[in-house]
């Protein structure tokens, strides 16, 4: 006879989260409760209240592991054009449906629930990885000699993300390769060129 392992710490967290979200995408924000989330992760109703005071810290939690939990590559073509048309790609294609589930969400009553603005909402669940996980793409780039960091704003390097988010949120789904492209040839690098 096997006995079931009880999950603790990190492990039952993780669960608990990924049962949420699980929720999120298959019921939706309104219809998700504490109650169909403890079902469906096989607990108790009183280990989530332990964690979170209510459902939309629940919400906003599930939202922060699922991105976390799922990174998107930064490649490493050889070059910042195809190594920003890669990773606009991919991210377009990798967040998609998360950016369909959060902005389904907010727009169900997250955001009234939390008392969040919308930069405030995107500032928790994307968290301080805006840049910092495109900054060794960039520092390549730069080591190359095909951008200078110290005379490109902070807000220059953020943008293609910025857009690509922007886009998603707008169309709830990955960008064209066209769309992709002029991100990248007609506004992000001719910003970064250093006069003659």
């Amino acid at each position: 006879m096997t006995t079931r392992q009880r999950r603790r710490g990190p492990s039952l967290e993780a669960a608990l989260l990924d049962a949420a979200w699980e929720e999120l995408v298959e019921l939706g924000y309104a219809k998700l409760t504490m109650e169909s989330v403890a079902a469906r992760a096989s607990t108790g109703i009183a280990v989530l209240y332990r964690r979170w005071s209510n459902k939309d810290e629940l919400v906003l939690a599930a939202l922060e592991h699922y991105r976390s939990s799922h990174p998107v590559e930064v490649p490493d073509t050889g070059t910042l054009r195809g190594d920003l048309l890669a990773a606009l790609t991919g991210m377009g294609e990798a967040r998609a449906a998360f950016f369909a589930v959060a902005a389904a969400a907010a727009f169900s009553g997250l955001l009234a629930g939390t008392g969040l603005t919308p930069a405030q909402a995107r500032d928790r669940i994307i968290g301080d990885q805006r840049l910092s996980r495109v900054q060794t793409m960039y520092q390549r780039a730069h080591d190359r000699g095909e951008i200078d960091l110290e005379r490109t704003p902070a807000a220059v390097l953020a943008m293609p993300f910025d857009l690509v988010r922007h886009d998603l949120f707008m169309d709830l789904k990955p960008l064209t390769p066209a769309r992709i492209e002029s991100i990248v040839d007609d506004l992000f690098l001719p910003l970064t060129q250093t006069p003659a």
